[in-house]
């Protein structure tokens, strides 16, 4: 749970950095709020899954009615973040479109997660169906804002098949561990299908020890 930082320690400079992620993206879509916004990354274990489920959290705890969605259909995290059972989710609400979704409640209010389900043969092409626009539509019913998780950009088509769906896209790279080429492929890429890149999360990178003082301090 120690990924969860945003409940595992509320009062950290991390947490406050999802709290200012937030309130930026708002900021960035004040005459168009963002219902869905897909969050990926340039390439694997930058940790884009665990910066989804923190602003979740965070959006959560602000009073909106939150929907993850987690449509890594190859190497799902969502259900072990929050410790849920990954017998249905997504794959198996896109098979049988006929009943409610499997969305699954957390510890946190407001907040409720539908995991991958089991992994397919094609998930590509189980993304890119109009099963999947009817699944969004339905969660979007349900929610003030849906976060969807998806593969790396570079890595499978999956990410960018994903993004002409949703409203936004967060693209997650890490300090020290993204390449700059990687990068710069993967705006491109998403570029290419018309995709609302709202900005990018520079993850891992260095506290500087004046801004951890400030926020780790007590209040008096």
């Amino acid at each position: 749970m120690t990924e969860l930082i945003t409940l595992a320690d509320a009062r950290s400079p991390q947490a406050e950095a999802y709290r200012s992620l937030r309130t930026n993206l708002e900021f960035s879509s004040l005459d168009n709020p963002l219902r869905s916004l897909l969050v990926t990354s340039a390439a694997p274990d930058e940790g884009k899954s665990t910066t989804l489920a923190n602003l979740g959290v965070i959006n959560a705890q602000a009073g909106k009615r939150v929907v993850l969605l987690d449509c890594d259909l190859r190497r799902p995290r969502l259900h072990e973040l929050f410790g849920l059972g990954n017998n249905t989710g997504v794959t198996t609400s896109l098979l049988d479109p006929t009943t409610p979704l499997p969305l699954q409640n957390t510890s946190v209010s407001n907040l409720r997660v539908m995991t991958s389900g089991p992994l397919p043969p094609n998930p590509a092409d189980l993304l890119a169906s109009e099963r999947m626009n009817g699944l969004l539509s339905q969660a979007m019913a349900d929610a003030d804002l849906v976060l969807v998780d998806a593969p790396p950009v570079i890595a499978v088509t999956d990410a960018a098949l994903l993004a002409a769906k949703v409203d936004g896209v967060l693209l997650v790279v890490s300090a020290g561990h993204t390449r700059r080429e990687h990068a710069q492929r993967a705006k491109d890429l998403l570029a290419k299908v018309n995709a609302n890149l709202v900005g990018a999360v520079l993850n891992n990178a260095a506290l500087e020890g004046g801004m951890y003082g400030y926020y780790g301090q007590n209040s008096q």
